[in-house]
C-alpha cells in the first residue's frame, strides 16, 4: 500500500473531460500556447500493434522549455537528470472507456537534488500542470 501511495505522489494522473483525439490535440494546443514544443510523439498502440501486441490509445508527447531545459544543461553538476528530458505526458485510454493523462510529478521528483535542479522543476511543474490543467477533471 505504502509502495502504490509513493507512485501516486510520483505520477500526476487525471481523467480527461474529452475523448482521445480531442485530448490529444488540446494538449498539443495548450503545449505550444504555453510557449513550449512538442519535440517528440510516440503512438504506443501503433508501435506495439506493429510487433504484434493489441493495447487502448496510448500516445506519449515529449516536450520541451528550451528556457528551462538551458537552464540546468548549462551547469556540469545538474546535467546528471537529463535523462528526465524531455517531459513526457500520456494520453490514454483505459477499458472503461475514458481518457486519461498522466505526468511526472517533476517538482516531487527533483526535490532531493535541491538548488538550480529543485528551483527549475518546480516551476517545470507549475507549467506542465497549467499546460494539462483545462484538460482534466478534479
Amino acid at each position: 500500500m505504502e509502495e502504490a501511495a509513493m507512485e501516486m505522489e510520483m505520477i500526476l494522473e487525471n481523467q480527461s473531460l474529452y475523448d482521445f483525439d480531442e485530448t490529444v490535440n488540446r494538449l498539443k494546443d495548450n503545449v505550444a500556447d504555453a510557449g513550449w514544443s512538442v519535440v517528440g510523439e510516440f503512438d504506443y498502440q501503433e508501435i506495439l500493434g506493429d510487433k504484434g501486441y493489441e493495447i487502448e490509445n496510448i500516445k506519449i508527447l515529449a516536450v520541451c522549455s528550451g528556457e528551462h531545459s538551458a537552464a540546468i544543461l548549462q551547469h556540469d553538476d545538474a546535467r546528471m537528470v537529463s535523462p528526465l528530458m524531455p517531459c513526457r505526458i500520456a494520453v490514454y485510454e483505459k477499458s472503461d472507456g475514458n481518457t486519461y493523462i498522466a505526468q511526472l510529478n517533476s517538482g516531487e521528483v527533483a526535490q532531493p537534488f535541491g538548488g538550480v535542479i529543485a528551483e527549475t522543476m518546480m516551476t517545470v511543474a507549475e507549467e506542465t500542470n497549467a499546460i494539462v490543467e483545462d484538460l482534466i477533471q478534479e
